[in-house]
């Protein structure tokens, strides 16, 4: 199973994990965040990160979330990229952490299309309710 690798500025990745444990139920397996926070070392920063993907990835390969491209997170992220091994995409959000987690078992290269794909159809307008709808009726 791919591996999970959350690095964003200090607290999203954290926060995120402690969203896949609402939604999931527990902390789903071969997930791991690194948190940045202002002025840490890049260089330490990015041994912390490569110690995360040895524990989270089986050797399956291992995709490596993070938040701003261009950012420090993103640069350190960016160093771990691999072809075929370890896959780095910037814009992480909920919805793509979500997808990532129910779609990673497979190659490397179909997942993290299918993940590219999916994310651009979970951003959308939403519309106002009708006022004068049922409050307890069901959104959906």
């Amino acid at each position: 199973m791919i591996g999970i690798l959350l690095i964003s500025h200090e607290p999203l990745g954290t926060a995120l994990l402690h969203c896949t444990r609402h939604i999931f139920g527990r902390l789903p397996p071969q997930l791991a965040a690194l948190d940045v926070i202002p002025d840490e070392d890049p260089e330490v920063a990015l041994g912390s990160a490569r110690e995360l993907l040895k524990r989270i990835n089986d050797g399956t390969g291992a995709i490596v979330l993070t938040d701003l491209y261009g950012a420090t997170p993103a640069r350190i992220a960016a160093c771990l990229a691999e072809p075929n091994r370890i896959t780095v995409i910037a814009g992480v959000n909920l919805p793509l952490l979500v997808k990532a987690l129910t779609h990673r078992r497979g190659p490397l290269e179909e997942v993290t299309d299918k993940l590219l794909d999916g994310v651009r159809e979970s951003i959308r307008t939403m519309h106002a309710r009708d006022p004068d709808e049922d409050p307890d009726k069901d959104p959906r």
